[in-house]
């Protein structure tokens, strides 16, 4: 695993007991109800992690940066958070 993926798990994991490793953030960023469990988290991956680290990490999970993007759009819009990525 790459510096930077090592960075963005302990960049979304930092404040909470429950951890997610790498696949589990990946589900995460697939499923929105999923999402929604781990809100803080993903809330993190998507606000506080650079976005070219944000593709990275999801190049590395099979997850395609449109993908990315429309999911970020999704969260954001129930967050009511704004997120560079969200389109």
């Amino acid at each position: 695993m790459s510096k930077h993926l090592i960075s963005v798990l302990t960049t979304v994991n930092a404040p909470y007991s429950k951890q997610l490793d790498g696949a589990g953030l990946a589900h995460c960023l697939s499923d929105l109800d999923l999402a929604k469990t781990f809100s803080g988290q993903v809330s993190s991956f998507l606000g506080e992690v650079p976005v070219d680290w944000q593709l990275e990490f999801a190049a590395a999970y099979n997850i395609s940066s449109d993908d990315l993007a429309k999911f970020a759009s999704t969260f954001s819009k129930w967050t009511g958070e704004t997120y560079k990525l969200a389109a």
